[in-house]
């Protein structure tokens, strides 16, 4: 007879142990389609890594790729310390964008000392907007957050389009759905000459820093995981949960607008309808392989990001197909899941006896 029960401790070595295994794992399963695909797993990994780290341009595309993980996967992680379920971190994203672009385009005719820092925080504050509506409408009428954040994804996507097709079109782009440029002054300085890595990356790199020592040694930490830990427990003991939530949210939208003003101001230098290839939910992903530690955030993002990068990379070298890359990350998140609920509870067999084993 088998039966589950909860962990009286969870061991501390699981913290670092299922997320490594998991990664180890998901690269093992995945060799399972290439070896069908008729490649050899060995190789093919080669190449992944040698379009990761075999000159220093792909190094910087891999940090290129990161940097917008982080800042979503940091949008993901502190909300869900909280259980706060923020599943709009694509939409926040384009909130983001669209300030970095409305207030960077030529609107205002200031410096690139205040223009900068500007865009930064309008794009943090729009995102926060995205994420204050929902937490709102969660602790005044009981809504879902899982679902009000989901659904104003499409709704933020539609509403950019009407942007792109109207405000915000640049009338220079002969109708082509795409924003004015935002100004050299107002850009993000690159990291590294001709190479797209830019300063986002340091700024996302701060932030983690930031949020890990926040969230271990403030009040303000504290709170959020108790909030998370168990609300009723934390209501009792004073905590202002509602108030707890909306901080959160407000941080969490932030870090994704944030996203988005890295896409536009420091990389492209325009919208699109397409600028991001999904990051904010990727950024789920990577708070779930990070465990929700901030700095765990940074190294997900630089392993994912390693995955897409070098399964392109591997696609070009050997005919086979770069959606590998989404598969390797699927099945990371479940291994992550499954390691996650055995670091929680434990698998107990027992004989017809009742001895245990």
């Amino acid at each position: 007879m088998i039966r589950i029960e909860p962990r009286a401790q969870t061991p501390r070595a699981f913290a670092v142990g299922i997320p490594v295994l998991s990664a180890i794992v998901a690269l093992a399963l995945a060799a399972i389609p290439l070896i069908f695909a008729g490649a050899n797993p060995i190789v093919a990994y080669g190449e992944m890594f040698k379009g990761v780290f075999g000159s220093l341009f792909a190094f910087s595309e891999m940090l290129t790729r990161a940097t917008p993980l982080m800042f979503t996967g940091l949008a993901a992680a502190l909300a869900f310390r909280a259980k706060l379920w923020n599943i709009g971190a694509e939409g926040q994203l384009y909130l983001g964008a669209m300030a970095a672009v409305a207030i960077g385009s030529g609107v205002l005719d200031i410096s690139g000392v205040v223009l900068l820092p500007l865009i930064i925080v309008c794009g943090a504050a729009a995102g926060a907007v995205g994420m204050a509506a929902p937490t709102y409408l969660k602790v005044r009428f009981g809504a879902d957050e899982v679902v009000t954040t989901l659904l104003l994804n499409f709704i933020i996507l539609i509403f950019l389009q009407m942007m792109l097709e109207g405000p915000l079109q640049d009338p220079m782009s002969l109708g082509w759905p795409q924003s004015a440029p935002v100004l050299d002054q107002g850009m993000l300085p690159p990291l590294m000459e001709r190479m797209r890595v830019h300063s986002g990356l340091i700024l996302a790199l701060v932030l983690a820093g930031v949020a890990q020592f926040m969230l271990a040694r403030s009040v303000w930490g504290f709170k959020l995981r108790a909030v998370g830990e168990n609300v009723a427990a934390a209501r009792h003991a004073g905590i202002n949960v509602k108030r707890s939530l909306f901080g959160v949210a407000v941080i969490s939208g932030g870090l994704a607008g944030l996203a988005g003003v890295s896409e536009v101001a420091g990389l492209k230098g325009y919208l699109t309808a397409d600028l991001s290839p999904g990051f904010g939910y990727t950024g789920i992903v990577v708070a779930m392989l990070a465990g929700l530690s901030p700095v765990g955030v940074v190294v997900a993002a630089l392993f994912i990001a390693s995955v897409f990068v070098g399964a392109d990379s591997m696609s070009r070298a050997m005919g086979v197909s770069s959606f590998l890359a989404d598969l390797v990350v699927s099945m990371s998140l479940l291994c992550v899941l499954i390691g996650g609920f055995l670091a929680k509870y434990r698998i107990i067999r027992s004989n017809k006896a009742g001895a245990t084993s």
